[in-house]
């Protein structure tokens, strides 16, 4: 793991000096809750096994593109931009830095795991592909870091990467949790961009101006895990069904309570956080029927009740971590009990079956 650490930073080196001292930024971005992106590792054997034959024509247009690599100089601040953009309201400063943290945290873990995959392959497909992506996220983390930094909170992503805790993922799990992952980012940038094209005198960062060809990188990386699950049908039939909508409700669920704990920073948008997590999920919903066999049914006036519900549990077990003492050590296991429950109510709503398209591909079109 080690060395793994050392080719992921090097992806890095230029863009991301050492902080040499642990700030609270960085423990911030060490924290292993529920809902706080995570680091992965996996079966890298089984990935070397991976076959793409059934749809080599698709994949060898998308490995082009890759290689094109039409966001190169994308990932730059012009001079005039160089200024000190914390004067802003206290609550949504800290809203908006914890928005950043949970973003480079999610950016570099996919940074790290891809990088390790392509060290640990000999499948020339497998290698091209996850070198193009974890050179893509290197670039997205060092780009949020120099905003942090800016506020003088940047991340030591060299310490981040030796010292969170990774979960081991099977390749599949992989898959579905990435593919989502990256499809479902590019719903929320493109969604955040086209609301402050209307109303540019609300865009209180200048970040927010680089998310239209940014979540296009996301968009293509998700092409990508469409393009293995579709040359592998078997990952797509059977059990893998119910792993499928697992997946797919746990992103959902995970996206809308995170948004909702960030009410300052929809407010300062003027974006309500239900309407556009509500859009951004038909949007997902939309795009994962390249893939996807089964989707949730979000017409189902109960998915959003139960949305709600999960959202509240967690909202109060929030007020119980801060105020400590012997009864958070109570309620918040009972809470989180309570949200497993609805959880699986959720889960068990009925889904919409999908007939696969012959045509693999989608273009981003939102």
């Amino acid at each position: 793991m080690e060395k793994n650490m050392e080719s992921a930073e090097s992806l890095l080196k230029g863009q991301i000096p050492s902080a040499g001292t642990i700030n609270e930024s960085t423990k911030a971005a060490l924290e292993d809750a529920v809902l706080s992106p995570r680091f992965y590792t996996t079966n890298f054997a089984e990935i070397d096994q991976v076959k793409i034959d059934l749809l080599r024509r698709e994949w060898d247009v998308l490995m082009a593109e890759f290689a094109a690599d039409k966001n190169a100089d994308h990932f730059q601040r012009p001079a005039d931009m160089d200024k000190d953009y914390s004067k802003i309201n206290p609550e949504l400063y800290d809203e908006f830095v914890d928005f950043l943290i949970s973003s480079i945290t999610s950016e570099f873990s996919g940074c790290i795991l891809y990088a390790e995959i392509k060290r640990k392959v000999k499948n020339q497909d497998m290698k091209d592909l996850f070198g193009y992506m974890a050179r893509d996220e290197s670039r997205h983390a060092g780009f949020i870091n120099q905003w942090l930094k800016d506020f003088n909170i940047g991340i030591d992503l060299g310490f981040l990467a030796k010292s969170k805790k990774y979960t081991y993922f099977k390749p599949k799990f992989i898959y579905y949790a990435t593919y989502l992952s990256e499809k479902i980012g590019y719903a929320r940038y493109i969604t955040i961009f086209r609301e402050l094209e209307k109303t540019p005198e609300l865009r209180f960062h200048p970040i927010f101006l680089w998310f239209e060809r940014w979540c296009n990188d996301e968009f293509r990386h998700g092409e990508a895990f469409a393009l293995i699950m579709r040359a592998n049908p078997k990952l797509l039939s059977g059990i893998n069904k119910y792993w499928i909508r697992f997946f797919t409700l746990a992103v959902y669920a995970t996206m809308y309570v995170r948004d909702h704990s960030r009410p300052q920073l929809y407010r300062a948008m003027n974006i309500s956080p239900t309407d556009y997590d509500k859009k951004v999920l038909r949007i997902t919903n939309e795009i994962t029927k390249q893939v996807f066999p089964v989707m949730l049914n979000l017409d189902d006036p109960r998915f959003y009740i139960y949305l709600e519900q999960m959202l509240a549990l967690f909202q109060k077990m929030d007020v119980y971590k801060k105020k400590g003492g012997l009864l958070a050590k109570v309620m918040v296991p009972l809470l989180g009990v309570r949200v497993g429950l609805v959880f699986v109510k959720t889960y068990f709503l009925p889904v919409i079956s999908n007939e696969l398209p012959a045509d693999v591909r989608m273009a981003p079109s939102w």
